[in-house]
């Protein structure tokens, strides 16, 4: 089996001013939960962009269980985030005319799976993150907590090779800081690979390695 993610040499340059990645090299294992840490502006996100199949690199390669993303056509790469990738955001991003539950389900509807499917997978993935008793919520009815809980179900519900989080805890409280950490580590121990962006130290001390970023450039 390929490996999840595998950057090599990668810059990536928006126009002549100093590169927001500067020769990067990371290499990602399944069933591995690392934590990128940096400043704002570091690259943390563009980083994560590029291994998103969101972005490309100006030059150097990023690698999706063994495919260059700048060898795929516009199709291929949009197939490959909608099947292999699992992206959780700071503010969630659930769309608020959808339950919990219909959000949940959103990647299951873009990959056109049989209705049972998704309504078993969808069950599954939202107890659990233990908000089933929310299920039929809307965002705007649902505390943070469990917006996120719901936004990490979404993530996962179509059993991605690779999960991206970028600051998932940033905007929690402690406790469901904690919570969300509970389940991304969960989320490792069964085989999936976690990249968390995150400025928090307590929150990277969760995972099971840490990188460093400034300018562009991986520190450690």
């Amino acid at each position: 089996m390929a490996q999840p993610v595998l950057v090599q040499d990668v810059f990536k340059r928006y126009d002549d001013s100093v590169p927001a990645l500067n020769g990067v090299d990371l290499a990602l294992n399944a069933g591995e939960f690392v934590a990128l840490l940096g400043p704002s502006g570091c690259g943390k996100s563009t980083l994560l962009n590029l291994i998103g199949c969101i972005d490309l690199p100006s030059s150097g390669e990023v690698f999706i269980e063994g495919r260059a993303t700048t060898q795929l056509s516009d199709d291929e790469l949009t197939a490959l985030r909608r099947d292999r990738i699992g992206t959780i955001f700071q503010f969630f991003n659930l769309v608020p005319t959808l339950t919990l539950a219909e959000n949940i389900a959103l990647p299951l509807v873009l990959q056109r799976r049989r209705r049972n499917d998704v309504d078993k997978r969808v069950r599954d993935a939202i107890e659990s993150v233990g908000i089933a008793a929310r299920a039929d919520a809307y965002p705007a009815q649902a505390s943070g907590g469990e917006m996120q809980r719901a936004a990490i179900a979404r993530a996962i519900v179509h059993e991605p090779a690779i999960v991206l989080a970028d600051e998932p805890t940033g905007n929690l409280d402690s406790r469901n800081g904690e919570i969300v950490l509970d389940l991304l580590s969960g989320i490792a121990q069964r085989g999936q690979a976690i990249l968390m962006a995150t400025h928090s130290e307590e929150a990277a001390a969760r995972s099971g390695r840490q990188i460093r970023m400034r300018d562009g450039r991986i520190l450690t």
